[in-house]
């Protein structure tokens, strides 16, 4: 795990790297038995048949898998790494029993939130 940081430690350009997280059949279908019961994310055989041509995780089992990673190093905020928000999520491609995930996170700007000058966000 990476040493957690204060604000005062980011910087603009900043980068951070965690990884990797391997993504297998079984939790894969787990996951989505509990939070994302669709074909293609539990059945083998109907997932071959379906859009993906292949079992594939549930796009919030991949989110969730990358809130793991930024908790791991990805963005090693004392803290925590707060949900704040995000302005956008997409999933470009499936991901695979097999897979393994890797996240970068690079620091854009260091500035006071305006909402609350005492707290920070990077």
């Amino acid at each position: 795990m990476t040493a957690k940081l204060y604000f005062e430690d980011f910087a603009d350009g900043q980068r951070f790297e965690a990884g990797p997280f391997h993504m297998e059949a079984d939790a894969i279908m787990r996951f989505a038995a509990e939070f994302d019961p669709q074909p293609f994310h539990l059945e083998p055989d109907a997932a071959r048949t379906s859009f993906f041509g292949g079992l594939a995780a549930s796009g919030w089992h991949t989110a969730a898998a990358t809130m793991r990673l930024l908790v791991d190093g990805g963005l090693p905020i004392i803290g925590g790494v707060i949900g704040a928000g995000g302005e956008e999520i997409r999933w470009p491609r499936p991901v695979r029993p097999g897979d393994i995930l890797r996240i970068e996170t690079e620091v854009l700007e260091v500035r006071p939130l305006r909402s609350n000058p005492r707290v920070w966000s990077a």
